[in-house]
């Protein structure tokens, strides 16, 4: 048996359309509007709990392929209480009302409380600051999470307060409706031109930079890394703009560049960079340890050798506010440790 409906909310009802027979959980996906905001690990996780039933009947195998025309009923549970202590932790919030919130993040927070990271996070500070007003269609009781971006990766993300900003928001991330832009500091310089990268496939040339488009998955022996892959996997597509190059003209040694993301997979702008060669400098998982040249001023090579997280700010961020319709754009300079490394990069 299946979980009973009375301990779901409303229960969602889809036909199959026509075309190739799908796996189950394949086929909700594509046929569940995007308002739904449920992803297919979360529908396979829907399936196994019994929740997904056709003529009555519960299904349990998320590979199962159904005829075209198969009514299917997909009760969502309601959202259950979360275990966790929320702290009054300091949030620089640049723009809230009663659906959202945008927050500039701290590097070295991590978003949502993980096994290593059960403190301190960004979620436990909103739930102490939001008290029972964030949205909670994820499964658990107003997380409010719609992205997130990495624990040593400063700038801003979107937060929903209610369910239908949630949603509105969830559907412009899946349609990349979302401007998101970051800076980085890289290793090298990823500019149209370059010899090396010149028919690299998934990489091309534009009036303004280099867009990298390369799927990514998980590593095949490190579940912690993301990799770029030639089959399977996740689209993921970057574009790259050099602003400003450091050291000698006809070698320079690094860059800034301007990162937006068409796509927003785990690790993106880091494995993107890294596999085209010119990864972020400080990055401990895709970068390489590298030996500054020899000339360089002291306090540079200091500041090289000490910057030990990935050198990336999501500095931009805009989008059309789901439940007003305005258009909301914002900007958040990047922190000391970033900006001090950036003008000793500028003496080289």
């Amino acid at each position: 048996a299946g979980l009973p409906l009375s301990s779901m909310t409303d229960p969602l009802r889809i036909v199959l359309p026509d075309g190739p027979l799908l796996r189950l959980d394949k086929a909700l996906a594509a046929a569940l509007p995007e308002s739904a905001g449920l992803s297919r690990s979360r529908l396979q996780a829907l399936i196994a709990a019994g929740a997904v039933r056709a003529g009555g009947a519960v299904l349990r195998d998320p590979a199962a392929r159904l005829a075209p025309g198969t009514a299917i009923t997909v009760a969502v549970p309601a959202p259950t209480p979360l275990a966790l202590q929320p702290e009054a932790i300091p949030l620089d919030i640049v723009f809230e009302d009663a659906d959202l919130l945008v927050v500039d993040k701290p590097a070295g927070m991590v978003v949502h409380p993980a096994p290593g990271a059960e403190t301190g996070t960004l979620v436990l500070a909103l739930l102490a600051h939001c008290g029972d007003g964030l949205s909670g269609i994820g499964g658990a009781l107003r997380p409010g999470i719609v992205h997130r971006i990495d624990k040593d990766t400063s700038g801003l993300l979107v937060v929903a307060k209610s369910d239908r900003a949630h949603r509105g928001l969830a559907a412009d991330f899946a349609r990349h409706a979302i401007d998101r832009m970051y800076q980085a500091l890289c290793w090298g310089v990823p500019e149209p031109g370059s010899p090396r990268l010149r028919g690299l496939p998934g990489v091309t040339e534009g009036p303004d930079g280099l867009t990298v488009a390369r799927a990514i998955a998980r590593h095949a022996t490190d579940r912690k890394r993301m990799a770029v892959v030639a089959a399977g996997g996740r689209t993921a597509v970057t574009h790259l703009r050099v602003k400003t190059r450091f050291g000698p003209s006809a070698r320079p040694l690094a860059s800034a560049i301007a990162c937006r993301l068409e796509t927003g997979r785990t690790h993106q702008i880091r494995v993107h960079l890294a596999h085209i060669g010119h990864p972020l400098i400080g990055d401990p998982v895709y970068g390489r340890a590298r030996t500054p040249p020899t000339g360089l001023k002291p306090s540079a090579v200091a500041a090289l050798k000490a910057f030990s997280r990935q050198a990336l700010h999501a500095g931009h961020l805009g989008f059309q506010h789901p439940v007003t319709g305005a258009n909301l754009s914002f900007d958040a300079a990047p922190p000391p440790d970033f900006n001090t490394l950036f003008t000793i990069l500028k003496t080289l």
